[in-house]
């Protein structure tokens, strides 16, 4: 299995990119045809990541993209590295890679939006919303929709799996989902604390 990331430049000849006097793409072709399967870790080697992102002068591509090709994509900035190692265990107990949606997603980490398993979700239905941080509203613990949370159209399992050994994740710690495991969330989600 060969696991990657990072995006992959993709015009002037890749020179945006390099390791060892390698371009990125020299690398990945190089060393992909070789795997298996290729795991991408991360938003950048799944579809570009912030490289990527309008103008992308450099071409950035996913790794799928840049070498047009199917791959494994734990999308996210940071990925979860829980989704990671459920991937590789899928493999190792099963000796095939977990079920994808049509982006190369796990389904059993993004099979559900942010929104459907957010623990704010009551608020959002019962119309109690955080119009300003720091207020009376932030401070209960009501719904972010209003000042940019992407929730509804962001596919990941923050809520269930959390970061850091599972200590946390933004909406819990009061700050909007980015929508960041989703493709051109740079170009597609700004500006960030504005309502959808």
């Amino acid at each position: 299995i060969c696991v990657v990331e990072g995006a992959i430049a993709t015009r002037y000849n890749g020179g945006y990119g390099k390791i060892a006097g390698q371009t990125f793409m020299e690398v990945a072709k190089s060393v992909v045809p070789n795997a298996l399967a290729t795991i991408c870790i991360g938003n950048c080697s799944s579809f570009g990541g912030i490289q990527a992102a309008k103008p992308n002068p450099g071409g950035y591509k996913g790794v799928g993209d840049a070498l047009g090709i199917k791959t494994v994509n734990i999308s996210g900035c940071p990925p979860n590295p829980v989704n990671f190692v459920g991937t590789v265990l899928n493999y190792l107990l099963l000796g095939k890679l977990p079920a994808t949606d049509n982006l190369g997603r796990p389904l059993f980490a993004y099979g559900k939006t942010i929104h459907d398993q957010c623990p704010r979700r009551s608020h959002f239905e019962n119309d109690e919303f955080v119009e300003e941080f720091g207020s009376e509203e932030a401070a209960m613990g009501y719904c972010l929709y209003k000042v940019g949370c992407r929730g509804p159209e962001t596919y990941n399992n923050c809520p269930i799996v959390k970061f850091n050994d599972g200590t946390s994740w933004p909406i819990q710690a009061g700050h909007p989902c980015l929508g960041c495991s989703e493709p051109k969330f740079w170009d597609k989600m700004t500006p960030f604390y504005e309502e959808m």
